[in-house]
């Protein structure tokens, strides 16, 4: 008796281990492809320049990068979402500054 219920919860813990370690990482594709879309406007309205949206472009690959190679392992992790959470606050100033600091194309 012992036997067959350690065995079924040992089989419960495994089929649920996978939801706990998780790689979707929707809210930060989300917000990514939020801060690629600020950039892509701040271009047509001539808020950007493209030197800086150039330079806006590689911080949010580098971004996706970083993302990638978090989940590479199967598991994105608290640290690596805090990280990854960090560098997107930092994009997102970036662009909010370069928008607004009067640099208008020509």
């Amino acid at each position: 008796m012992f036997t067959r219920a350690f065995f079924a919860a040992l089989m419960a813990a495994a089929v649920a281990a996978p939801v706990y370690a998780q790689t979707d990482t929707p809210g930060i594709d989300a917000r990514q492809e939020r801060q690629q879309e600020r950039i892509d406007q701040g271009v047509a309205s001539g808020e950007l320049n493209q030197r800086e949206a150039g330079r806006l472009k590689r911080q949010q690959e580098r971004i996706a990068a970083h993302e990638e190679k978090a989940k590479a392992d199967g598991v994105v992790t608290k640290e690596e979402r805090r990280k990854l959470n960090r560098e997107q606050n930092r994009a997102g100033r970036h662009i909010k500054g370069e928008k607004h600091d009067r640099q208008k194309t020509r």
